[in-house]
């Protein structure tokens, strides 16, 4: 079992208390009208604790959303979304879904199968809702999903199930050179091809 992040032992969790969430999945969070659908890797265990995306208090996916004006109030995930931060994210035509679902302490515990089988059910989900613009959040989980060693981030050269795709920085924490400034920057460029920004 890996040691988790001391930040996750002092802000609610005991390590058991996270530990007993492994393996959950978190559900998808998309709906009708999804403009523009961010991909995560997969959930982390304080993700699964609280049911909401991106939950780790040392993500900067929502305040990186906040700077770019791609959501318009301040959500704080750490602290579980309410009905209400979930309505907002939707009437924005924001979805959030993952590659793999189920939970882990860190995203290199995923096997290079579960992260090529998440690509394929990735497919599965734009079909479905046919977003207009797909985000994956993570170049080396991107890479390995879609067997594209050399992807750079950015706009990819070729669609995803006919919808335009982009790959954008991970806002975790463990991302160290990236900050909100830097993220809001590269989730603002996907969001203004989905015409959630102008």
């Amino acid at each position: 079992m890996r040691p988790l992040p001391a930040a996750a032992l002092t802000l609610g969790f005991t390590r058991a208390e996270l530990e007993a969430h492994r393996d959950e999945v978190v559900p998808d969070l998309i709906g009708p009208g999804c403009r523009l659908l961010f991909v995560g890797i997969n959930p982390g265990l304080w993700t699964a604790a609280m049911q909401t995306h991106f939950a780790h208090p040392g993500n900067r996916f929502y305040p990186a959303l906040l700077e770019a004006g791609i959501i318009e109030a301040p959500i704080d995930p750490a602290a579980g979304m309410t009905d209400a931060d979930r309505a907002a994210v939707l009437a924005r035509g924001l979805g959030i879904t993952n590659l793999v679902p189920r939970a882990t302490a860190r995203a290199d515990e995923l096997s290079a199968q579960e992260l090529r089988t998440g690509g394929e059910r990735l497919v599965a989900t734009v079909r479905r809702w046919e977003p207009r613009v797909v985000a994956v959040a993570g170049i080396t989980a991107y890479r390995t999903a879609f067997g594209e060693r050399k992807a750079t981030m950015g706009r990819q050269p070729t669609d995803l199930g006919g919808v335009e795709l982009w790959v954008v920085p991970n806002p975790s924490g463990l991302n160290a050179h990236e900050t909100v400034s830097s993220l809001a920057q590269a989730y603002a460029a996907p969001a203004r091809a989905a015409g959630v920004l102008p």
